[in-house]
């Protein structure tokens, strides 16, 4: 395993276990087993190495290019949701606590512009979803994927902050999907 691996190996354990906010530089470099100067030769600053583990450590959402035409919407969208449930579930505990400082909301903005990172991603990733079954001729032109992105993003987010209240891991990930996606399908209207 590279120099580089183990840093991120090491600084996901720490931010996991202490927070952003609370995590330093010289914890993630004597977790990794190197200097600080090593760990400065791969990443300029703790919130480079944060949007690292973010990319590299996180659970993954499935390629949105990957899903279009395949299976079944709901089915497509009730993987991405699961796995959003996971994402959040272990990046909240890290990243929650960048949300009470002001200066590190902004450190992440600025490295988030240049990397092209920032909590709107996964949603991001959700809506190209959505727009290319638009495309594709399997969900309806008149539906609007940003806010159906959103909708389905922010139930998976909810989620994961209740397990990572409850600092257990979430219950039956995939009901609970399925549960989600079916509502915004469906809706909540009375059938006729």
């Amino acid at each position: 395993m590279s120099a580089r691996e183990r840093i991120l190996d090491a600084a996901a354990e720490v931010m996991r276990t202490k927070g952003l906010v609370e995590t330093t530089t010289r914890e993630i470099a004597r977790a990794a087993g190197c200097s600080e100067a090593l760990l400065y030769k791969y990443f300029s600053d703790k919130q480079h190495i944060f949007t690292a583990v973010l990319k590299e450590r996180m659970p993954r959402l499935s390629s949105p290019e990957a899903l279009v035409g395949e299976g079944s919407f709901a089915d497509n969208l009730t993987t991405l949701v699961a796995e959003l449930v996971a994402f959040y579930r272990e990046s909240f505990p890290i990243a929650a606590s960048m949300l009470g400082s002001a200066s590190l909301r902004a450190a992440h903005r600025a490295s988030a512009g240049t990397t092209g990172g920032g909590p709107q991603v996964p949603a991001l990733i959700v809506q190209q979803y959505i727009e290319r079954e638009v495309s594709a001729g399997r969900v309806d032109a008149a539906a609007d994927p940003a806010v159906a992105a959103r909708v389905l993003t922010g139930a998976a987010l909810f989620e994961a902050l209740q397990a990572a209240y409850a600092d257990e891991s979430p219950t039956d990930t995939r009901a609970r999907a399925v549960a989600i996606v079916n509502t915004t399908l469906h809706g909540l209207l009375e059938r006729r």
